[in-house]
């Protein structure tokens, strides 16, 4: 395979978020749900978990879906009643992804999200851990915003950018946007018929944010400026980016038959641009003093079991960056821990079987994964 091709190629991705529009899954003068089209999705997703990749949902529509059934006027609705109509259009969304993937035998499982839970490290790292667990028992999470409780300050806006950030989230290293258009065109199609789809995007420049001005949708609160600020996102996160028109069955299964559609290649992996993010980025705020077994242990590429620290310092909380030194005092590496400075003190010296016991949960078995960690 080449390397243009390779870079194109769904069968190659590990982990896949998908963002659905609310103009592909919900009638919006009825607000009914399109299940013969959800019913085509639950066969791509099921495609995609057969061959041993896992596979998130993030969907718009819970306002769609709820505002008929509480028979609100057509017009724009105050942010309560936003509110009102995603309690109630969620619970009928999350019971028809259900019912489809099911007839694959695949579980679903509902995460609702909003700004303040991808930008609050303790929360960030909370609903990584839920999502990396439901993916870990083979269960397809539904994520969406939760415009039951979100505010106008807080609204993330649109569910382009919210798949981005749960693609970073997750280090995922495919995201897929199906909305009404079917990329990033070089000018307005509905204005210039000689406009053609842009199929491959290297870096976001002025440019190509220039295009994305021309070529807005006019469907939902999204366009294609909040879909390239999405491919920004995913992109510093190592993450590939596609946008595809997703109107016809089976949308995914027609981007691997090469329907016409936009990829954003980033330059490095999720693995990488975490690691990056870890050494370079986050201001440490704390510091773990570990032993020559547990130094060896690390550097054959393990993780930092709470066995192998002999002191903690500093002030920090679950999921703070600290720096990990030896002995001497020398820092040999960076990473996120998994416990509070409280907890650390409980469990260092200790084996990872005794962590129920000293805290009273059973928490992470590391105080360092070694995906959170980057030696010196």
């Amino acid at each position: 395979m080449s390397p243009h091709r390779q870079t194109r190629d769904l069968s190659a991705a590990r982990r896949i978020v998908i963002k659905i529009g609310s103009s592909l899954l919900v009638d919006d003068e009825h607000g009914t749900i399109h299940r013969k089209w959800l019913a085509a999705m639950a066969e791509d997703v099921a495609r995609l978990c057969g061959r041993g990749q896992e596979v998130l949902i993030v969907s718009s529509g819970a306002i769609a879906v709820g505002r008929r059934h509480l028979k609100f006027a057509d017009g724009n609705l105050r942010l309560e009643e936003k509110q009102a109509a995603a309690a109630t259009g969620m619970l009928r969304l999350a019971h028809a992804y259900q019912e489809e993937l099911a007839h694959h035998d695949l579980t679903m499982g509902q995460v609702l999200l909003t700004l303040d839970d991808s930008e609050n490290r303790r929360r960030y790292i909370n609903a990584r851990n839920t999502l990396e667990t439901l993916l870990r028992l083979g269960a397809v999470p539904l994520i969406n915003e939760n415009d039951t409780v979100a505010t106008d300050e807080i609204r993330l806006g649109d569910n382009d950018r919210l798949g981005a950030r749960v693609a970073a989230m997750v280090s995922a290293d495919t995201l897929i946007l199906l909305s009404d258009v079917d990329g990033l065109y070089t000018t307005d199609p509905r204005r210039d018929e000689n406009a053609t789809v842009i199929p491959e995007v290297y870096e976001i420049t002025p440019e190509i944010e220039a295009m994305a001005g021309q070529a807005q949708s006019s469907v939902g609160t999204g366009g294609m400026v909040t879909k390239l600020a999405a491919a920004k996102v995913a992109m510093s996160a190592g993450c590939r980016m596609v946008i595809a028109n997703g109107h016809e069955l089976n949308p995914v299964r027609r981007i691997e038959e090469g329907a016409s559609c936009t990829w954003f290649i980033p330059k490095g992996t999720p693995r990488s641009a975490r690691k990056h993010w870890i050494a370079g980025t986050l201001n440490p705020t704390g510091k773990l003093i570990v032993d020559d077994g547990a130094l060896k242990a690390l550097k054959g590429g393990k993780s930092l079991l709470p066995a192998g620290v002999v002191n903690v310092e500093g002030r920090f909380q679950k999921g703070d960056a600290v720096i990990v030194v030896n002995g001497d005092g020398t820092e040999v590496g960076r990473g996120l821990v998994a416990y509070s400075l409280k907890d650390a003190r409980l469990l260092m010296g200790h084996k990872s079987s005794e962590i129920e016991g000293l805290l009273g949960y059973r928490g992470a078995d590391e105080l360092i994964h070694r995906d959170d960690l980057v030696l010196s």
